[in-house]
């Protein structure tokens, strides 16, 4: 009889162990979503930063262009 509680208990075991591993799963993979979804954010946050980087760097050269022309004459 100490055998087949052992065996229950064993068993009891290996289910919570189960259950835990599947709910951290579970867990992992929200924040894994999570986590995607935000690095896409901060991937268009970055490219319009870029493009407004850009169109900085173009007015600059631009004025600073001007700025040769006035010198220049």
């Amino acid at each position: 009889m100490e055998a087949v509680q052992e065996s229950i208990d064993s068993l009891a075991n290996l289910e919570e162990r189960i259950n835990r591993a599947v709910q951290v799963i579970t867990a992992l993979r929200s924040e894994n979503e999570d986590l995607q979804r935000r690095v896409h954010t901060l991937e268009e946050e970055l490219n319009t930063m870029r493009g407004e980087r850009k169109q900085v760097k173009t007015r600059i050269e631009k004025l600073l262009s001007q700025l040769d022309l006035l010198t220049a004459s």
